[in-house]
């Protein structure tokens, strides 16, 4: 196998996980829900700053469908609907943890905030 289509076949991995967790909020989406455990619809779009709700529902629907977050309906008064990580969501954890540690070093780099 050539240099070229080896390194393709490297890339394969990162490009799937890219096309999961691509577009502005979906990995804000998850990262709140990784901070802040099982939450409402409102409690998420309280917690993120300029995100419109018709794009966290469509997010979070996605999300629900490659099982990154579980959505919970609970049959009160009103009815209420969770969201959490599922199991498999949480295997994302130290993406999350990394992510913050190289933003906080990046923040200090470039802009000498923390």
């Amino acid at each position: 196998m050539d240099e070229k289509s080896e390194i393709s076949k490297k890339l394969l991995p990162i490009m799937d996980t890219m096309e999961l967790l691509s577009g502005r909020w979906k990995i804000i989406i998850m990262t709140t829900l990784y901070l802040g455990g099982r939450m409402r619809f409102n409690e998420i779009k309280r917690s993120i700053p300029r995100i419109t709700g018709r794009v966290l529902s469509k997010d979070l629907k996605f999300l629900e469908q490659h099982d990154i977050v579980s959505r919970t309906v609970k049959d009160t008064s009103p009815i209420t609907v969770e969201y959490e990580l599922t199991e498999y969501g949480r295997t994302l954890d130290p993406v999350f943890k990394e992510l913050t540690h190289w933003g906080i070093k990046h923040r200090k780099k470039i802009i000498g905030l923390g």
